[in-house]
């Protein structure tokens, strides 16, 4: 065997070894007893010493440095590359800082649901200061003097910069601002009202899952608090959450999810376990979940099917026809929580918690004042006051796993969304006439062909260029937004 099928093979355990800790992670959002998470915390502690070990291994850097860079094929160089990068990354972090963070986000997570559930900050907050502190140490060691941010960003999205992003979330923020007041001052569109039965819920999100490509034979949907995605290759699960007074929320997070399932699930299986074998950014994965969502499962011709399925699952709703159910599906609604925001208002919470990390990472904002800082921004930026901490900073999970240059990811996936339905829209003039009918295969193909089976064979930026034709940037989002919400709100 050669130096780089030695290195594969190597890497090939590793790899499976980091899908059963993700299953581990998997089972404590859904099916893990609560009494089990000291135990759980202790296992994933010691999966990530193990990873942590093989990833840092001597071997790792004799085979990188025994192989001739001349002989590889393009994936095979697409190999080495991503291993190269994972090893000088991962050696700069101690073995025992990766270890005691493991073990901490593990427990804090349960910190975290208890706080949340709770409506307390003050009993969250010792603990995320811990977590941010040893983030800090981890990312000034990953930096090597370097910006610690910029560091952590790294790992969600190559290449990118927290300048690069503040540039672009600079020219976001004023247009949807300007957009968003322009639609509170016009005349809503109807809402949906009424009580849905969450066992109905659940029959018509794995319909909603199966319409959009997701196979069920290697994936399953089940119900947490915070939906996600977890897994790849053969083993990629999806969740989803359930309000019997709010349906839309439970549908378009399943198609979410289903968007970054449908990634993992459409990677070319050459690189099952391998570094290429999964999607090759959060920046990137995101504007998958976020165009199944949106320009598709959104659309006016998808809601115009949507409305009949909903009628058959409930009768009738209180909206009158498809046009109406197309304005209910895309109102704008005040609201606290990220993940419910309607389309035009989710990036201002992006944004929001890209400013609030980033000074939490500097040392320019401290854990004590961090909840009025978020209530001080989002009232801001939103017009109304935070009414409990469960609805401001303590909504999401992310900071309690340590998730830090995490969120900004979010928006730029939906730039990068932005670009590839322009692409997109353009390679199948016919599209919204297959959608009407629940079909959205050319869609999803073609985002297969064009984005998925790559995996991690491109560079993120390189993913979205080829695919769209163009270098990513905010235009092709922000005019989708604005065309959308000034014909839906008569503006």
């Amino acid at each position: 065997m050669t130096a780089y099928d030695d290195l594969m093979e190597f890497t090939k355990q590793t790899q499976a070894l980091g899908q059963v800790a993700g299953r581990l992670g998997w089972d404590q959002e859904t099916m893990m007893p609560r009494g089990a998470a000291p135990q759980r915390a202790e296992e994933m502690a010691a999966m990530e010493s193990m990873l942590h070990a093989r990833r840092t291994d001597p071997r790792v850097a004799d085979w990188l440095a025994a192989i001739d860079a001349g002989t590889l094929d393009p994936v095979a160089a697409a190999q080495v590359r991503e291993i190269r990068r994972s090893f000088e990354r991962t050696s700069k972090v101690p073995a025992a800082l990766a270890t005691k963070l493991a073990k901490l986000t593990s427990a804090a997570q349960g910190i975290w649901a208890e706080a949340r559930a709770a409506d307390d900050f003050k009993a969250f907050a010792p603990t995320l200061a811990e977590v941010i502190m040893l983030k800090r140490e981890e990312g000034q060691a990953l930096a090597a003097g370097g910006d610690v941010y910029d560091a952590m960003l790294e790992d969600y999205e190559p290449g990118t910069t927290g300048a690069d992003l503040e540039a672009m979330f600079g020219a976001m923020r004023p247009v949807l601002s300007e957009l968003r007041a322009a639609v509170r001052e016009a005349q809503a569109p109807a809402k949906l009202e009424g009580t849905f039965d969450e066992g109905a819920q659940m029959k018509l999100t794995r319909q909603l899952a199966r319409a959009f490509g997701y196979d069920m034979a290697r994936g399953r949907v089940d119900k947490a608090v915070h939906p996600f995605s977890s897994g790849s290759g053969l083993d990629v699960r999806i969740t989803t959450r359930t309000n019997e007074a709010d349906p839309f929320n439970c549908f378009y997070s399943t198609i979410h999810e289903v968007g970054h399932a449908a990634y993992e699930q459409n990677i070319d299986t050459a690189y099952l376990l391998t570094p290429l074998g999964r999607g090759v950014s959060m920046g990137v994965h995101e504007s998958q979940s976020r165009i199944y969502e949106n320009q598709i499962g959104r659309s006016r011709a998808f809601t115009g099917w949507l409305f009949g399925q909903m009628k058959d699952a409930f009768g009738d709703f209180g909206i009158a026809d498809e046009d109406a159910f197309y304005g209910a599906v895309n109102r704008v609604n005040d609201g606290y929580i990220r993940t419910e925001a309607d389309e035009l208002q989710y990036n201002l919470h992006v944004l929001l918690r890209f400013d609030l990390e980033r000074a939490l990472m500097s040392g320019d904002l401290q854990v004590s004042d961090l909840e009025a800082a978020w209530n001080d921004r989002f009232e801001a930026d939103f017009g109304y006051a935070v009414d409990k901490p469960s609805n401001g900073v303590l909504q999401d999970v992310h900071w309690s796993v340590g998730l830090f240059g995490y969120f900004p990811t979010y928006s730029l996936g939906n730039v990068y969304a932005g670009c590839l339905n322009e692409a997109m829209r353009a390679a199948l003039p016919d599209l919204d006439a297959s959608l009407a009918k629940g079909d959205t295969s050319p869609a999803t193909d073609w985002l297969g062909t064009h984005v998925q089976t790559h995996g991690g064979l491109y560079a993120p930026r390189d993913v979205i260029e080829r695919a769209s034709g163009q270098a990513p940037s905010e235009g092709p989002l922000l005019g989708y937004l604005t065309e959308k919400f000034s014909a839906i709100y008569g503006i």
